[in-house]
């Protein structure tokens, strides 16, 4: 009976401190890393800052920590204390494609982080530069096939979405296009413009490039024809069985108190569920995709083997 009422003692002394501090939370800044340079994606992730900063009652300030295909960020969200003072992206290309495409990596995507919320997803666009004589899928496909490794396509990183996507078309197509890899979105999109690449892959901001005709949009990469773009066919339309999109969510590390991860995913849910929120995000031609922490977690556990199975089909194996 001693030896019972020590233990509970114990057990209090050590959890009463830790439930104090989640209902105190946030008592100082809470830093957010953000695995991507300046675009529509740093934007959106900045917009989440604000409004926890507002609902929290302390700044949330957003560090971008480009590079190494988001390894540098995830590893340092994965090494940050788990008291709620570090947030970070948590993707499906840096949690899931990511893992299936390296021997190894620094950090777990299933053990050392904290799922909090999905925020969003979106397809990506097949663009080319204007010089290259194809507007349409088959019409690359054609042009690849006439001219093979004459081609050059960019990424954000070996192991990327953008990387992936592009190898996904190879597969399906059979062309002979040669990779790329940049450090960010805006260096690949800096590479497109230049002529060092004639053609990728890349997120929703580069609608505004097609707008201004400096690149060319052949199509999405979506099961179905973005709501942006209506009149822009999918790259299935074209090639059957071809479709992905990806996924951007909120994440922690790994041990944060449930409380304030619970804390975290309310404030993320009510604005993301918003009318207001939602028309304001529209223009950037994302969905708006809110989930519990369970659900996202979920989305990286089932996704690992079915792009790794995506991956060694197209040959791509672990580096």
């Amino acid at each position: 009976m001693r030896a019972l009422r020590r233990t509970i003692i114990v057990f209090l002394s050590c959890a009463l401190p830790w439930l104090a501090n989640a209902q105190n939370y946030p008592t100082h800044p809470i830093r957010f890393f953000i695995p991507y340079s300046a675009g529509m994606i740093d934007t959106t992730a900045r917009a989440v800052a604000q409004r926890l900063s507002e609902r929290l009652g302390q700044p949330v300030v957003p560090e971008n920590r480009p590079g190494a295909s988001q390894i540098i960020a995830l590893d340092a969200l994965a090494k940050s204390a788990p008291d709620g003072y570090t947030l970070g992206m948590g993707t499906q290309s840096g949690l899931v494609l990511l893992t299936a495409s390296k021997k190894s990596l620094p950090y777990d995507p299933l053990r050392d982080f904290q799922a909090i919320s999905v925020l969003f997803s979106t397809p990506f666009y097949l663009v080319v530069r204007p010089e290259i004589p194809v507007h349409s899928v088959a019409e690359l496909i054609a042009y690849a096939k006439a001219h093979p490794g004459k081609l050059h396509y960019a990424s954000i990183g070996p192991g990327s979405g953008h990387h992936l996507v592009t190898e996904l078309l190879k597969t399906k197509t059979g062309i002979d296009i040669l990779h790329v890899p940049y450090r960010g979105s805006s260096q690949a999109d800096t590479g497109l413009l230049s002529g060092d690449v004639e053609m990728m892959f890349e997120g929703p901001s580069i609608l505004a490039l097609v707008k201004t005709g400096k690149v060319r949009a052949l199509a999405s990469s979506g099961a179905k024809r973005a709501k942006a773009t209506p009149d822009l066919p999918t790259v299935g339309e074209t090639v059957p069985g071809f479709a992905m999109a990806t996924w951007f969510g909120l994440a922690a590390p790994a041990g944060v108190p449930r409380p304030i991860v619970d804390r975290i995913n309310r404030e993320v849910r009510e604005y993301l569920s918003d009318p207001a929120t939602q028309q304001k995000f529209a223009a950037f031609n994302i969905e708006l995709t809110p989930s519990t922490p369970e659900e996202m977690a979920e989305r990286v556990r089932t996704e690992l083997p079915v792009w790794t199975k995506v991956m060694r089909s197209a040959g791509i194996q672990p580096e």
